[in-house]
């Protein structure tokens, strides 16, 4: 039984990785639209929604290396 929760921690780690680059991706792009350029040139930050999505991408991501390295 112990084999078996193994292999699911591995593949929600797994999962848990490829959404956190995902997301990472999809902050990049948010980043380069016109209304977050205009914000960013006005305020000299990004908008709270790439910056949610670029933090939301980090914690999966790192979450889900943890898993699959996790014995």
């Amino acid at each position: 039984m112990k084999k078996g929760l193994g292999i699911s921690t591995k593949i929600i780690g797994l999962i848990l990785t490829v959404i956190g680059i995902g997301f990472a991706i999809w902050a990049y792009q948010l980043s380069g639209s016109i209304s977050s350029q205009v914000t960013q040139a006005v305020t000299g930050a990004d908008t709270d929604k790439v910056m949610t999505y670029y933090i939301f991408g980090a914690v999966s991501f790192f979450v889900g290396i943890f898993l699959l390295r996790k014995n």
